[in-house]
């Protein structure tokens, strides 16, 4: 299990961009292995799938929530143990609590990351950051 820690939340107009930022401390050389995920909840609503960055042994792959993608990026540094999402063209609907996740169970099948969008299958959580965008 690793210990997430989230930064770079705040308040930001609408088509501003912002970048998270998720490190983890997680046992030497072990990181690279989790797949790393994001997940927002808004206020009344359920925890949403946001993007995930799964392991693949020899590479990486990403997949986005259908409400970000063309918008945010997720990406990794394995060296520094760390986590990005960069969130450009924001919109008010995006305002939440960004949660960064980890997974030492997902893995790759083919081309795609089953369980992924299911926050069950992460076993690390932050604390989460807010992210508030205005109109």
């Amino acid at each position: 299990q690793v210990q997430l820690v989230e930064s770079g939340g705040g308040l930001v107009q609408a088509g501003g961009s912002l970048r998270l930022s998720c490190t983890a401390s997680a046992p030497r050389g072990t990181f690279s292995s989790y797949s790393m995920g994001w997940f927002r909840q808004a206020p009344g609503k359920e925890r949403e799938f946001v993007a995930v960055i799964g392991w693949m042994g020899a590479g990486t792959a990403t997949f986005n929530g259908d409400s970000v993608k063309g918008r945010f990026t997720i990406s990794r540094d394995n060296a520094d143990t760390t986590v990005y999402l960069q969130m450009n063209s924001l919109e008010p609907e995006d305002t939440a609590v960004y949660y960064c996740a980890g997974s030492a169970r997902l893995r790759m099948i083919g081309s795609t990351l089953p369980g992924a969008t299911v926050p069950s299958f992460y076993n690390s959580w932050g604390q989460g950051t807010q992210v508030t965008i205005s109109s």
